[in-house]
């Protein structure tokens, strides 16, 4: 069995949030062929590594306190000089540098996983080990400069956006493969090294047996939103649909209801009867689960929204902006509603509210389509081919298709 060093930014064990659950449900998938040690950083204070069941698809659990980006700080003040971008530089942790070093001093690899660009960054320690930089993602920084409206906005972004790019196209070099989530992704990744650094869409997915159990009778007119207010396209999302969408809903639909999970953040959302903050909730399913629909009023962002496969997989129909199911083999009307304006948005909401046709046909085709192309059992064996070609030293084509 080869042996695999996988570096995570994120603690993925409760999967609480996307990124968790992708990359648990990547350990439990790459744990059938790989022995696996797993770096971590701690992002909560109540990490527990040494329990759980990470140590049932892991041989060895290791953390590090996360730090997180101070912009006013010495590193980051020096970082306006440097080429590399500020928050890069002011949350590089020589502690998880030396630990990565640790880990490969001890035994031998034959692959290197750094997930997300926080755990990319720390390339120099890997040594001669091949190494896969996943899931990189670029969308929200090339949006908000492609975006902007002001001048003010178009310098500020226009100048943060450059020098992550060039950053990134360095980065890019130091690895045998990257992997996105979405076609867009990879055309916004393939033009920093054209035809030089491979890239793989390994699209999200869920595991079908883990939302079985979840069938419940559903709260009429209930609505809700997955997903942290602190992280802006969530409350640029939520901001919008509570303060242009959500008072159409309730004039048509005085009863109904809308609950939104996930950190609340500092910024506020406008003022609205029935709205309902629940604030972090460790498992989201029963509450998807028992809601009459789901929505992703999504304006902002790269990759495939988990909220939404999330949703499908339990039976919960949905409703989207073209953008929030961007990279979803999803069609409108088949799987779930798709609107961008207020207005249409809202009409779509409350047909599906006053819809209970609509709303069992929906979740039957979109339960369907979840199983038939985002399971892991469907999307992790062309990944794991691809990844014992990298183990290999192989040469990889520069592209490498679809994990689908």
């Amino acid at each position: 069995m080869r042996r695999l060093l996988f570096l995570s930014r994120w603690f993925p064990y409760p999967p609480g949030n996307g990124s968790k659950l992708r990359i648990y449900n990547m350990l439990r998938r790459l744990s059938e062929q790989y022995a696996i040690t797993l770096l971590s950083f701690a992002d909560q204070p109540d990490v527990r590594p040494e329990v759980g069941p990470l140590l049932e698809i892991c041989e060895a659990v290791h953390t590090v306190p996360y730090r997180p980006f101070d912009p006013g700080s010495r590193r980051a003040l020096l970082g306006f000089l440097g080429p590399t971008p500020r928050s890069v530089s002011d949350t590089y942790s020589p502690e998880m540098e030396a630990l990565i070093i640790t880990a490969l001093a001890a035994r031998p690899y034959d692959l290197v996983i750094a997930s997300q660009i926080d755990m990319a960054v720390y390339h120099r320690a890997f040594g001669d080990v091949p190494a896969v930089f996943e899931e990189v993602e670029i969308g929200v920084l090339y949006e908000q400069a492609a975006r902007a409206s002001s001048l003010r906005a178009r310098l500020r972004y226009g100048l943060t956006w450059s020098k992550y790019r060039r950053y990134l196209t360095r980065l890019l070099a130091q690895y045998a493969l990257a992997t996105v989530v979405s076609e867009k992704e990879k055309e916004l990744v393939e033009r920093l090294r054209p035809g030089q650094t491979p890239v793989l869409v390994v699209s999200n997915g869920i595991e079908p047996d883990d939302y079985a159990g979840f069938r419940v009778e559903p709260k009429p007119a209930s609505l809700i939103f997955t997903g942290s207010l602190t992280f802006a396209p969530n409350h640029e999302a939520m901001r919008w649909f509570v303060g242009e969408v959500w008072p159409l809903v309730r004039a048509e639909i005085p009863e109904a209801e809308l609950t939104i999970t996930g950190a609340p953040g500092e910024r506020p959302l406008p003022p609205a009867e029935g709205v309902n903050l629940a604030g972090f909730v460790p498992d989201v399913r029963p509450l998807v689960a028992g809601s009459w629909a789901s929505v992703a009023p999504i304006h902002a962002g790269g990759g495939t929204r988990l909220k939404i496969l999330e949703a499908m997989a339990l039976g919960t129909p949905v409703v989207a902006t073209s953008k929030g199911a961007e990279g979803l083999d999803v069609g409108d009307g088949e799987h779930l509603l798709l609107a961008d304006s207020p207005a249409d948005f809202a009409s779509a909401t409350i047909r599906l509210l006053q819809s209970r046709e609509l709303r069992a046909r929906l979740a039957a085709n979109a339960t369907a389509r979840v199983h038939e192309c985002y399971s892991w059992g469907r999307i992790m064996p062309h990944y794991m081919r691809v990844l014992e070609a990298v183990a290999a030293r192989q040469i990889i084509p520069a592209t490498t298709g679809v994990s689908r």
